[in-house]
């Protein structure tokens, strides 16, 4: 197996990160042994469910609807009114009992996830052979040497200059002034 980053060859398939640029490669090798398809995202691939909540709702809302709007003023129409008041009640209760048992009893829909955007993509952090990497440092920032002069005569001091030699030497001339006075 070779590195998908970088194209160095690895050991063995249980590599879980390259030698060189040390790209997680778990995923990689599960990929390959699967002949180049994940079982997990299997499930993404199922048949969507038709009784679900938020199908339930939206039924009692069309039921409803269809019963108040469209079948008490048509038996209106037909001078039915037994059928006009029985059909506006049906809507009305039929839809809220539809609307409650498909909210306390109906499953949510389960989340649709895109294939294409989530999994086909590379991630950001591991950017494939030939694509622009991020430099992990800032630019270079470089003084010119025209920038730099010599120091100015009088303005720097002979190393003897610069004090004394040791740690101790100020230590024991501090006990001695405190012993002579």
């Amino acid at each position: 197996m070779h590195c998908p980053s970088c194209g160095q060859q690895q050991v063995s398939l249980e590599t879980k990160f390259c030698s060189r640029c040390g790209f997680p490669l778990g995923v990689v090798s599960e990929v390959l042994a699967h002949g180049g398809f994940l079982p997990q995202l299997a499930e993404l691939y199922k048949k969507r469910k038709v009784f679900t909540r938020r199908n339930g709702m939206a039924f009692s809302l069309i039921w409803c609807l269809f019963f108040l709007l469209i079948m008490a003023p048509l038996w209106g129409i037909v001078n039915v009114d037994e059928l006009a008041g029985a059909s506006a009640v049906i809507g009305i209760f039929g839809g809220l009992l539809i609307l409650i048992s498909s909210a306390m009893f109906l499953p949510k829909q389960p989340k649709v996830i895109d294939i294409e955007r989530s999994a086909m993509t590379p991630p950001a952090a591991y950017p494939l052979p030939g694509q622009q990497q991020m430099p992990s440092l800032p630019p270079q920032q470089s003084i010119p040497a025209n920038m730099y002069a010599t120091p100015r005569a009088g303005m720097w001091r002979d190393t003897n200059d610069l004090g004394q030699g040791s740690v101790t030497e100020s230590t024991t001339r501090l006990l001695t002034k405190e012993d002579n006075q």
